[in-house]
């Protein structure tokens, strides 16, 4: 027991070296950023070890270091979880989560009312970006990211398919006389800059290379702009169907013409470091998420697809013509 450090510098270890930040780790702590020092150097005269090497921006763990992270943080977060057991204490526990926007407002956001229900001690923060995650450095605990089912250094979960249709009010395709691929040469297409390459793939998987200009028409930085823009007579989004399914089957927007295109492993996923998984909160939002993707293809299945066109274009590109009209 004589070998057991103190415990407040501890603590004060742990979150500098989470959040990679002695001003963070103060703020979360309560205390100020030269207490926060102070309590790290009693460790490390304890330990004998430096923990940390020193920047005018940031404090990066040294190897011992971040050999002692890794064992801290797994007992400090037993002793907290045997202490709620023990005690009957239910704390309010906080899972992060960052994706597109898109994506939260048009599919997650309207399902996470289960969540809720499920966990009413569990708080999900969600922020929204298309940027990058940075798990070293930001307090995240997972992200929802387009990727072709490779991210270094984390583990994913494949969520819904990437299948492209080009969408547009009911009001605008009569206005425009929209029936087939070639109605839209005369159309303005609606774009976003996160996925530049959309509409080329899709022209191309519909052979109307020459036929449609494949780049003319206003971009927005997100889908959802798109989508807004669409719903206000302003043109044809390509979007993604499982993000706009509510859309379609209620009539505010309609598949103008086939084909529909699968971007095949090029979707999206959940994404996460496996040390994350030590946060309680995160396994049970994971567990959730997972099972509402088995209900969505479950509620495919029944649906069914009328057809499935393989593309010339690329092997991994595939046509499923669906009749959302």
């Amino acid at each position: 027991m004589r070998t057991l450090p103190p415990l407040n510098p501890l603590r004060a270890f742990e979150a500098a070296a989470r959040h990679k930040s002695i001003r963070k780790a103060a703020e979360e702590l309560g205390v100020t950023s030269g207490a926060v020092s102070r309590q790290v150097k009693v460790l490390e005269e304890f330990l004998g070890i430096a923990m940390f090497r020193r920047s005018p921006s940031e404090v990066i763990l040294t190897a011992e270091g971040e050999q002692y992270f890794q064992i801290v943080t797994v007992h400090l977060h037993a002793l907290a979880e045997g202490t709620n057991i023990l005690t009957g204490y239910k704390d309010e526990q906080i899972v992060r989560i960052r994706a597109y926007t898109t994506f939260a407002a048009k599919w997650l956001i309207p399902r996470t009312k289960s969540f809720y229900l499920e966990n009413p001690n569990t708080e999900l923060r969600l922020t929204t970006s298309l940027e990058g995650v940075d798990f070293e450095r930001e307090n995240i605990d997972a992200a929802i990211r387009l990727c072709d089912g490779s991210y270094p250094g984390c583990e994913i979960d494949r969520l819904v398919a990437n299948d492209l249709t080009p969408l547009c009010s009911p009001q605008y395709a009569a206005e425009h006389g929209l029936r087939t691929g070639r109605d839209l040469a005369r159309v303005r297409f609606l774009h976003t800059v996160a996925r530049p390459d959309d509409w080329r793939l899709w022209i191309e998987a519909a052979g109307l290379t020459g036929v449609v200009d494949a780049h003319g028409g206003p971009k927005f930085a997100s889908s959802l702009l798109a989508y807004q823009a669409a719903m206000g007579n302003q043109g044809v989004l390509l979007g993604p169907i499982a993000l706009f399914r509510d859309d379609i089957q209620q009539g505010t927007l309609v598949q103008v013409c086939d084909p529909v295109v699968s971007r095949g492993n090029f979707t999206y996923y959940f994404v996460y470091p496996r040390s994350r998984l030590r946060n309680p909160a995160l396994r049970r939002f994971r567990s959730w998420l997972l099972r509402q993707i088995e209900d969505e293809m479950g509620l495919d299945a029944k649906q069914g697809a009328k057809a499935i066109l393989q593309c010339r274009h690329d092997q991994s590109l595939i046509t499923d013509e669906w009749n959302w009209r």
